[in-house]
């Protein structure tokens, strides 16, 4: 067993012992005694059966029919009010890393079958600019999205106002600092060499910095929180946001995992940034936002939580199925294998509650800018998870590995779950920050299909072409020019969607600044996809 092998097993051995030691702790502290009571604790007192969503035409806002009820309301809009600037900071910082990445992503799908584009200068070569599109839309998009979406739901989740978020926002500050200097890096050509892990570890240091920031309003505010039950969505944040400033510090340590035991230390953690940071953050938004906006509470609580124990003690040795066939010992990818496929318990009881709970309501698919962004989101999850699964054995692997199908597989687990589900999610958030709803529906509409459309052609086309081309990789007589004239068509294809979804973006971009400067026409009505009633001039 080498050094890095033992140290990965000890780090993965701790983070399932504190695991272990929370899910006691819970259980002492009587959390999963509440049984379906509990998931009714996100609501108002008589908030239950109305919908919190704008977009709902034929209910009109709960404000409360009693003082009690007003007052909880009430304390609600102040709850969301102390996180204003926090949440606004890392939002429009998304907003911005969004646009930023989806051009070089663009550029460089371009390059995959066009390789003359872009060649007189080196700043901009593929290797360069691949890194850089990764890195913005991880760390710049995801990341700032996620972590303004959770400061958003603490103070809700809690029912107090948020506590440090001037540690957030200090926080969101040096985490930019950091994207600008490591991107810059990379373009000059100035990289670590390893994916995920591309910065100098010298800036990686901001990252956790600015992390570990954005997790002290959550231990903060939960130590003041005002209710005794932590909702599940509660459990998946405060994971998420003290995990990540950990897996990322022991990933980048310098020169503490040389040669090809780096290769292992890569994918534990880039798996790790999926399933322990972006995957928590998610889920968790879906756990919320689902049945906020139907107004009924997830199907079941109890399986919620077994949903989340069981990511927790499952995930952290997945990563490892990537190197089948690598320079590391046999029983070590076996083990992640093995993991791999456990990961299937947390995904079936997470789409049993997320799918279940809007068996019934699939009519408000129609109207909601929200529902739609995020319950399509929760879909991709399930999806994206059990092919990961399949992905992971070995006969499956074969075929898969090296090939297009993976670069299909992972933006349908980073976009199309993760980055919808956030669309979705600062549709909710920006008529309660701002007192001001979304100008223009269509451009909502637009933004939907334009993205839905994109994603959908780069999934498909990849897919359909990884795994011919993992065929033809295997057959010996098969010319390895061949195979790459074949898989051209599919790569045009790809650009064609990445182009869809960097057009959606730009329409997401305006409408988010009109926005946040209060563009548009004043109106009482709803922002909807479609209207309900003839609508005011806009």
């Amino acid at each position: 067993m080498t050094p890095t092998i033992a140290i990965l097993l000890i780090i993965t051995f701790v983070l399932s012992t504190v695991g272990l030691l929370l899910l006691i702790w819970s259980i002492a502290n009587n959390q999963f005694s509440h049984g379906q009571a509990a998931a009714r604790t996100i609501f108002s007192p008589g908030e239950e059966g109305h919908s919190e969503d704008p977009a709902r035409p034929a209910d009109e806002p709960f404000t409360g029919n009693t003082i009690e009820q007003a007052e909880a309301i009430e304390a609600r809009w102040t709850a969301d009010q102390s996180s204003r600037t926090a949440v606004l900071t890392w939002l429009s910082s998304s907003v911005f890393w969004l646009l930023l990445g989806s051009f070089f992503g663009l550029a460089s799908s371009i390059k995959m079958h066009l390789p003359e584009f872009l060649t007189a200068s080196e700043f901009l070569t593929f290797g360069r600019i691949r890194p850089v599109h990764l890195n913005a839309v991880t760390y710049g998009w995801a990341s700032m999205a996620g972590i303004g979406v959770a400061l958003f739901l603490i103070p809700r989740l809690f029912k107090t106002s948020l506590v440090g978020g001037k540690y957030a926002v200090i926080g969101g500050f040096i985490w930019n600092i950091g994207l600008v200097l490591g991107l810059s890096a990379i373009t000059l050509g100035l990289s670590d060499g390893e994916e995920w892990l591309e910065f100098p570890w010298q800036i990686d240091l901001l990252f956790v910095v600015g992390g570990a920031m954005c997790a002290a309003p959550l231990l903060l505010t939960a130590a003041n929180r005002n209710v005794e039950h932590l909702y599940v969505t509660s459990w998946y944040l405060m994971a998420a946001l003290v995990w990540f400033p950990i897996l990322f510090l022991i990933a980048n340590l310098p020169f503490a995992f040389p040669g090809a035991s780096g290769a292992t230390v890569n994918w534990w953690f880039a798996h790790n940034v999926l399933g322990l940071w972006v995957t928590p953050i998610g889920i968790g938004i879906a756990y919320y936002m689902i049945p906020k906006i139907l107004g009924k509470p997830i199907i079941s609580y109890q399986l919620s939580l077994i949903g989340f124990w069981s990511l927790a003690l499952f995930y952290s040795q997945v990563g490892i199925h990537h190197l089948i066939g690598g320079p590391i010992p046999t029983w070590l990818v076996t083990l992640s294998i093995v993991h791999s496929v456990m990961m299937s318990i947390p995904v079936i009881t997470v789409a049993i509650n997320h799918h279940g709970t809007m068996m019934g309501n699939f009519g408000r698919l129609k109207d909601s800018p929200t529902l739609r962004f995020v319950w399509i989101g929760a879909l991709m999850y399930t999806v994206a998870s059990l092919q990961g699964s399949m992905e992971a054995l070995r006969s499956i692997n074969v075929i898969t590995h090296f090939t297009h199908y993976t670069v299909a597989h992972a933006h349908l687990g980073m976009y199309a779950f993760l980055s919808f589900i956030l669309f979705g999610a600062v549709y909710f958030i920006m008529p309660r920050l701002t007192n001001w709803e979304w100008p223009w529906r269509k451009l909502i509409s637009l933004h939907f299909w334009l993205v839905s459309i994109g994603i959908l052609i780069y999934v498909v086309s990849l897919t359909v072409a990884g795994w011919k081309q993992g065929v033809a990789l295997l057959d010996a007589a098969m010319p390895f020019m061949d195979i790459v004239k074949m898989t051209l068509p599919a790569l045009q294809a790809r650009t064609l969607g990445g182009a869809l979804m960097t057009l959606g973006h730009l329409v997401f971009a305006f409408h988010f600044i009109a926005m946040l400067m209060r563009q548009g026409a004043a109106t009482e009505q709803p922002t909807l996809f479609r209207p309900a009633v003839k609508e005011n001039a806009q």
